[in-house]
């Protein structure tokens, strides 16, 4: 069974935000997409664009580097230049805390 950490409050993501947390070492992207918390990986898969600082609109976030495009709740690379998928991971929220599986 996955370890679970909390990395952030409810508050903290407000709809439709996100915020770059780091766990072990790793960055992870949290999003609040209509009120649900998604997780992913920091980096995307073409050059490694820090994806938390671009664009998230809807369920896709957009790389500041050269606009490719995920989809949030699956990592799937939805628009070139990557094709490459980036990690997601399981997140729990419990009450006000926001955890994600670690490991």
């Amino acid at each position: 069974m996955a370890e679970f950490v909390r990395v952030a409050g409810r508050g903290d993501v407000p709809a439709g935000e996100m915020l770059i947390v780091e766990i072990e070492g790793e960055e992870i992207v949290l999003a609040n997409v209509d009120g649900q918390i998604y997780a992913f990986g920091n980096g995307c898969t073409h050059r490694g664009g820090p994806l938390g600082e671009g664009l998230l609109e809807g369920d896709e976030v957009e790389c500041p580097f050269h606009q490719g495009r995920f989809n949030v709740k699956t990592g799937e690379a939805v628009q070139e230049p990557p094709t490459e998928p980036v990690p997601t991971y399981e997140v729990q929220v419990d009450g006000d805390d926001i955890k994600v599986a670690k490991g």
